[in-house]
């Protein structure tokens, strides 16, 4: 895909300087790696990496309807939210199918949704919709292109963290706080898409360059100096496979519900029946995940465990003998398991850990073994 005129991250000289190799991604230029892929991921897995996340979109409702306005969008309640909380939930459409996967972070006086690139002018369409049929109004800003946004992932990000800020540092998962750093105002959400703990932050583009250079330095100075490597889209993709996290047209798309794709945790189904305190809007969608869940989806998403070397990829046909009972949606060559793996849609009745398939390569069948959601887990620390 030509890249010519394509939206750049306000990181991207950074990024060409340390030799990454860019691909066009949801309408940027992105660098998919920095020259290995594996030892991305491993930097990631056993201390620490960063990724460039500028490309997701970053929008911002206020006034004194916004509450109501999220709460109609968005598949979770967030009306209980303090300040300083994200939430993971979807936006769906009216037959529950999912439009975005989001997170919501509850601001003092403002609601900030981080959204898929691909799909951040559907979510303001999607915004007003539901503004137009509760007949509210809120002020929508779209600071995407005003900010930018890094990921810094792995087991030894929050010990790094307390050099720059020990309430950063204390964290706890899905909170954020702003603060200043470094000099600059920064949001720091303990949030991530790698399957380790970490953070991700949001911070002026203008300054930009300038902060991430002097973090990176700061962490090489010192008695206890580290590096902190970049990483690019092709690890952040085997490390969320390996993490069972979904990604938007792979996983997710407006054909799939979220009952079916596992996320049911991120899934208010009473919204709309509060006896006392404030009243929450049905959300878009609401009525047909209700059927869903009455009803039990009639497919289901596993992880899957593949022999060989060879890695089926998304579209490819999930057989039990001459029958095709799913299709993969993502696949890779695991760094950490060392052996192939994927994630696949699966008929409900034949979605059972253990059971063995095969999936299509070519002309070829692969074998494999379904397993529960994630293959990975990070280990605790304490």
């Amino acid at each position: 895909m030509e890249m010519t005129g394509l939206p750049q991250s306000p990181l991207h000289a950074r990024h060409e300087a340390a030799g990454g190799r860019f691909v066009a991604f949801a309408g940027w230029r992105m660098p998919l790696h920095f020259g290995s892929i594996l030892d991305e991921h491993r930097a990631c897995r056993s201390s620490a990496a960063w990724f460039d996340v500028s490309h997701m979109g970053r929008l911002e409702l206020t006034g004194p309807t916004a509450r109501r306005i999220v709460e109609a969008l968005v598949t979770r309640r967030v009306s209980d939210m303090d300040p300083g909380r994200v939430r993971y939930a979807l936006v769906c459409q009216d037959d529950g199918g999912v439009i975005d996967d989001v997170l919501v972070y509850r601001r003092e006086e403002a609601w900030l949704l981080v959204v898929n690139a691909s799909n951040r002018a559907a979510v303001v369409d999607q915004i007003g919709e539901v503004a137009q049929r509760l007949d509210l109004e809120a002020e929508l800003a779209d600071q995407t292109e005003a900010t930018a946004m890094a990921a810094v992932q792995g087991p030894d990000v929050m010990g790094w963290l307390g050099r720059f800020s020990a309430e950063a540092a204390r964290l706890k998962r899905y909170g954020f706080l702003e603060i200043e750093l470094l000099g600059r105002s920064v949001l720091i959400s303990r949030t991530g898409y790698t399957g380790e703990d970490g953070v991700e932050a949001i911070f002026d583009a203008r300054a930009a360059a300038g902060l991430f250079g002097t973090f990176e330095e700061s962490l090489a100075e010192g008695d206890q100096p580290v590096s902190l490597p970049p990483a690019g889209l092709g690890a952040r993709d085997t490390l969320r496979i390996e993490a069972g996290l979904p990604l938007y047209g792979h996983e997710l798309s407006q054909e799939v519900n979220p009952i079916e794709a596992g996320l049911g945790f991120a899934v208010s189904l009473d919204k709309g029946q509060e006896p006392s305190g404030p009243q929450v809007p049905r959300f878009i969608g609401q009525d047909a995940l209700e059927r869903v869940s009455a009803q039990g989806p009639s497919r289901r998403l596993m992880a899957v465990a593949f022999e060989g070397r060879r890695t089926p990829r998304q579209g490819a046909a999930l057989r039990m003998g001459d029958r095709v009972v799913g299709q993969v949606t993502s696949g890779c060559l695991s760094p950490t398991l060392g052996q192939p793996i994927g994630i696949a849609w699966v008929e409900a009745s034949s979605a059972e850990p253990g059971t063995a398939v095969q999936a299509t390569v070519g002309s070829a069948r692969v074998s494999g073994v379904l397993r529960a959601l994630p293959l990975y887990r990070r280990a605790k620390k304490g």
